[in-house]
């Protein structure tokens, strides 16, 4: 992945980011000549999608797994699940120790999500993997966030 289509898809995680500020950041990240090849070649890999203005984007959920990091932990769920209660509650003591960033997705909000996923939650993945599906294996995800750590360097 090229520096300036990280930094774009980087930029959505900012607090307030709208799909307008999309515009703004292409334009500021690639200037004229590069403008339409950096957003094309986002949006033939799926990681923007164009909204209602040709030149206005917004990050897709595959965007936001491009660049996840090894410590990323994301919870694809819904509301009254039962099976995603018990896996963020079998995954939280897990999380902090390891200086992970957890981040739950509601599927129903997401037609695209929701199409992918419809009865198959809770997914869970690690930076951009998916480590389990209906149920967490503790002593599996554990080991799994010890070695995602080892991988970024940070230390026991």
């Amino acid at each position: 992945m090229e520096p300036q289509e990280r930094s774009l898809l980087e930029m959505f995680d900012t607090p307030g980011m709208t799909a307008s500020d999309g515009r703004l950041a292409l334009e500021l990240l690639a200037p004229a000549a590069g403008l339409g090849a950096l957003a094309d070649g986002l949006v033939s890999r799926g990681w923007l999608r164009r909204v209602s203005d040709p030149h206005t984007y917004v990050r897709t959920e595959e965007g936001r797994l491009a660049i996840a990091q090894p410590l990323d932990v994301t919870l694809y769920t819904r509301p009254g699940c039962h099976l995603c209660a018990e896996a963020k509650a079998q995954m939280a003591p897990l999380l902090g120790p390891c200086g992970a960033r957890f981040r739950e997705i509601n599927i129903d909000a997401d037609p695209v999500l929701l199409e992918r996923y419809g009865l198959d939650v809770p997914v869970i993945f690690l930076g951009s993997r998916k480590v389990a599906k209906h149920r967490v294996e503790v002593a599996q995800f554990k080991r799994q966030l010890e070695e995602a750590r080892r991988q970024t360097g940070i230390a026991s």
